[in-house]
């Protein structure tokens, strides 16, 4: 798994973005005590479930593997001209 540049960054944006996406889709909503990592984790298996996002394979089903999986997507559904996605 090659990190990619701004990774941290990018599951930020992943994590805020995929808030609304499934506030917005009536899934639920995240309370502000809420970690990071239920975030990633109900984010990750809404955007599988909803075919958007294909799924890790059963040995990489894991935080770190997520994570990434979550910053790829954002940085796929981002505007070209995005500051995270320029070198």
């Amino acid at each position: 798994m090659k990190k990619l540049k701004h990774e941290n960054e990018l599951l930020k944006e992943a994590i805020r973005v995929g808030g609304l996406y499934l506030k917005k889709r009536g899934a639920g909503e995240f309370e502000a005590t809420d970690g990071a990592d239920l975030k990633v984790t109900a984010i990750y298996k809404l955007l599988v479930h909803d075919n958007l996002i294909q799924p890790l394979a059963k040995d990489q089903v894991d935080l770190p593997h997520m994570r990434h999986k979550l910053a790829l997507w954002i940085s796929r559904n981002l505007p070209d001209n995005h500051p995270l996605l320029q070198e």
